[in-house]
């Protein structure tokens, strides 16, 4: 059989993994089995009519648009190498266009639930507490990114203007406001500071006076999240998504988030205008009498 034999050629080939050549197997599996069970010959006869119609067949199994088009990558792969040997003169997989993957809506958390973070009770009055309280304030407070807090230096956090600036992706520096509520937390999250050996010049800094680093902060946002949300997703970008459709909620211009956030075009901002959508839909639903 021509499939067997062409994984082997992958397995001989070091850039593929052994779990690539797995689904590769899976894959062809599955289309092998639907060719010689409907049409009683081997697969590597299949016309373009016969792959819509393996294609049709999946998408009526309730195989998601994203497992078919693996199947299809993979299918293309394989009759491209029968090209390659000389065994098919043309693939029948070129005009194929596999179904359309819609786009997870991002997680956020909502109002009433962010609200309650706002709690100096919650977090403690000791320097790790105060910090704690900072790194939630400020991620929710100006959207940035995980990477963006972790490398946040003490001479980019303006108390005067009370802005930050940050060096975002490709080393794009944007100014982005955060709340003034966030002031006085800042104020004393510096009394604590000065009490420490700080070894560095981030901002923001454990308690031995290091740069903090991305298991922490998840840890933080995850442990007080899981205070106020029964939300499954409770990381530090889920609170930049919060950020985004917060603000969208209320009225921000769309244009003006993509620039917040970072984003180098707005078709990544635009994800949010469908989270806004779905909720405006939630809430049409349960309150119009006819809906």
């Amino acid at each position: 059989m021509k499939i067997g034999v062409f994984l082997q050629y992958l397995q001989i080939q070091r850039k593929y993994s052994e779990h690539t050549v797995n689904a590769y197997k899976n894959d062809l599996s599955s289309f092998e089995l639907f060719f010689s069970g409907n049409f009683g010959v081997e697969p590597d006869n299949a016309q373009y009519a016969d792959i819509r119609k393996w294609i049709a067949f999946l998408a009526e199994e309730k195989i998601s648009a994203r497992s078919i088009n693996r199947k299809i990558s993979a299918l293309r792969t394989y009759f491209n190498y029968l090209i390659k040997n000389g065994i098919l003169s043309e693939n029948p997989t070129n005009q194929i266009v596999g179904p359309k993957v819609s786009k997870k809506l991002p997680a956020f958390i909502e109002q009433e639930s962010i609200d309650m973070l706002n709690n100096h009770d919650l977090f403690g009055f000791d320097f790790r507490g105060c910090r704690n309280m900072l790194i939630v304030e400020i991620l929710y407070g100006t959207g940035i990114r995980r990477a963006e807090l972790i490398n946040l230096k003490n001479i980019n956090v303006d108390i005067v203007k009370c802005q930050i600036k940050v060096l975002g992706k490709r080393n794009k520096e944007r100014i982005i406001p955060y709340p003034k509520s966030i002031l006085p937390l800042i104020e004393e999250y510096h009394r604590f500071k000065n009490q420490i050996a700080v070894k560095t010049d981030t901002f923001l800094i454990t308690e031995k006076g290091a740069s903090l680093y991305p298991k922490l902060i998840h840890r933080v946002v995850a442990q007080y999240l899981g205070m106020v949300s029964t939300s499954e997703k409770k990381s530090p970008h889920v609170l930049r998504h919060t950020f985004a459709t917060h603000l969208l909620n209320n009225g921000a211009d769309i244009n003006a988030i993509k620039e917040l956030l970072g984003h180098s075009n707005l078709s990544a901002t635009q994800i949010y205008t469908h989270t806004s959508f779905e909720r405006l839909n939630q809430i049409y639903k349960q309150a119009h009498p006819r809906a």
